[in-house]
């Protein structure tokens, strides 16, 4: 990484005018324009990178040519995407806009899953893996009062009337994964 938290990026862009206008945003952003030892690199467009180079973040998805890139953005993603998806493919995570995921035909298949606590969450991978009430009020160290109220709310969040029902809209909406 460069001095004051920014990067060293490699861009990839054949169009001009769009390569200038990405660099004003990525300088913008603290980071440095390099095609010597980088620490990202950016492809516009479907530009091709080598898969042993460093980690990539593609704008306007992937293709066969491009590997599979850590991060995948739409075209149209703002300079604050852009510069939180180079920043996080750089510490080592993967990157998915949902609207790419949606162009490369990833999309969600529940809209509007409830929010649900970290512990509603691991209350209802428990139930998924078909523990009882008292098995997973033993399991977290807490009553089986408490267990029963978190499955009255989840009941309730996910439209759900029983706990087989609850569990597949969880598995379905990807609030919990078995």
């Amino acid at each position: 990484m460069t001095q004051a938290g920014g990067l060293r990026v490699r861009l990839l862009a054949s169009d001009a005018v769009r390569r200038r206008g990405l660099i004003a945003m990525l300088e913008a952003a603290g980071h440095v324009v390099a095609e010597d030892a980088h620490d990202v690199t950016l492809c516009d467009l479907g530009q091709v990178v080598a898969e042993a180079e460093a980690p990539a973040v593609a704008l306007g998805g992937s293709d066969s040519r491009t590997g599979s890139p850590a991060g995948v953005l739409s075209p149209d993603a703002t300079a604050a995407q852009i510069d939180l998806a180079l920043r996080a493919v750089a510490a080592g995570l993967l990157v998915r806009s949902p609207s790419a995921m949606a162009e490369d035909g990833f999309a969600p298949l529940v809209e509007d899953v409830p929010l649900l606590t970290p512990r509603e969450r691991e209350i209802l991978a428990l139930v998924g893996q078909g523990m009882s009430n008292k098995a997973v009020a033993r399991h977290l160290g807490i009553s089986v009062h408490t267990v029963k109220f978190h499955l009255e709310a989840l009941f309730a969040k996910l439209n759900a009337s029983s706990r087989a029902e609850a569990v597949a809209k969880g598995l379905v909406g990807g609030v919990i994964e078995l």
